[in-house]
């Protein structure tokens, strides 16, 4: 058994326990054992990972960790779009629509020079 070194649910590098797939097959108990104290334990093939058996505790934290980001994106998405549908954004985008290209363009080159770094300095 060795280490590799793998992100633990949190994102820290850490060096994870390393059995071959035979050692593995022969010594299942052991690879349980370590995987429920160490949170998780490599399994490798020609000496390439190819599989990692995660404790419980370990497996339940990405699922947490997941759900997590996935509310965060979902209630940063509700504001944008309770944002896109204020009265102001609603004209924004009508005026788009019955905008000329031209009128687009100039729209997009004023955006720009508002946005450069270099925007509103004489030189």
């Amino acid at each position: 058994m060795t280490a590799l070194p793998l992100r633990n649910p949190l994102g820290d590098h850490v060096d994870v326990p390393e059995f071959s797939a035979t050692e593995a097959k022969n010594s299942f108990g052991r690879v349980l054992d370590t995987a429920f104290s160490q949170g998780m334990v490599a399994i490798t093939k020609r000496d390439r990972t190819t599989a990692v058996v995660l404790s419980l505790d370990a497996y339940q934290a990405l699922i947490d960790a997941r759900d997590q980001a996935l509310g965060s994106l979902s209630q940063e998405f509700d504001t944008l779009l309770q944002q896109m549908q204020s009265p102001a954004s609603r004209a924004g985008v009508m005026d788009a629509f019955d905008a000329s290209p031209e009128e687009l363009g100039l729209a997009a080159m004023a955006a720009a020079q508002a946005s450069s770094p270099s925007s509103g300095h004489s030189h």
